[in-house]
């Protein structure tokens, strides 16, 4: 009784797809949240009769043969790196990425992390930290006398200080592009790492071919359309409850050969 088998793995198919669904609606308030979406592939197929063999000795060829498939497999949880939506929050330290690229984050083994949630803080020192402290890359120290810092949307980092008219150049935001960003790997903390999968690393200066722009003062909000997922998650759902009643059709058919005397 194969469908019992089948049905399992359709059920275990659609946990982990309502799992990514949940994380992503979970997200919904992350800044620089990517979605993510399930992808699946069918099993081997056992076959019962060979398509294209000779069925007789005058070399008759069968045309479709008998293929029995046996279930579904997760293939790959995709990330959607679409751009989310710019969120004003006239914080002059909340950086957003309009276009492509990350912030490059160091972390404290000394590898380097990658992000698109642009809510940044100044540390003791002055240097420009995420909410964990760790330094962005290239480090950038905010003198201690700083009335105003200005990011402009080629990453420029100007510092207006006391007593001075002309704005100080403290350093450079540079942003990193990968040939495939879902190739990397998530990490927690709104961070992702990179894998043989991404490529390596291209970094430049933002507005910069290639490269988005800075806007200062905004966040990008997540990319998680919530109507998509609710609709997502009852068709989940419903997909669920469909293999679990394959499983009892089989279960029913088991018990009728079980009764017969």
């Amino acid at each position: 009784m194969r469908a019992m088998a089948i049905g399992a793995t359709g059920m275990l198919a659609q946990q982990l797809n309502v799992e990514v669904i949940s994380n992503n609606i979970a997200n919904i308030g992350t800044s620089g949240f990517k979605r993510q979406r399930a992808e699946f592939q069918d099993l081997l197929y056992q076959n019962v009769r060979q398509v294209g063999a000779q069925s007789s000795d005058t070399g008759s060829i069968v045309p479709t043969g008998i293929q029995v498939g046996l279930g579904v497999k997760t293939a790959a949880v995709y990330r959607i790196s679409e751009q989310g939506n710019i969120n004003v929050t006239n914080n002059q330290l909340d950086l957003a990425i309009n276009g492509k690229g990350y912030f490059q984050i160091t972390m404290p083994d000394g590898t380097t992390a990658y992000t698109r949630a642009g809510s940044l803080q100044l540390d003791p020192s002055g240097q420009i930290v995420t909410a964990d402290g760790y330094v962005v890359n290239p480090a950038l120290t905010i003198p201690a006398d700083t009335l105003e810092i200005t990011v402009n949307p080629s990453g420029e980092v100007l510092a207006k200080q006391d007593g001075q008219t002309a704005l100080t150049n403290i350093g450079q935001i540079q942003l990193a592009t990968f040939p495939n960003e879902a190739g990397l790997e998530a990490i927690g903390d709104n961070l992702l790492r990179e894998t043989a999968a991404s490529g390596s690393a291209t970094t430049g200066n933002p507005q910069s071919a290639g490269f988005g722009k800075i806007i200062q003062g905004s966040l990008e909000n997540s990319n998680v359309n919530i109507v998509s997922e609710i609709s997502n998650l009852i068709t989940a759902q419903r997909a669920y409850e469909m293999n679990s009643r394959v499983i009892r059709a089989a279960d029913d058919m088991l018990s009728t050969l079980n009764q017969i005397r």
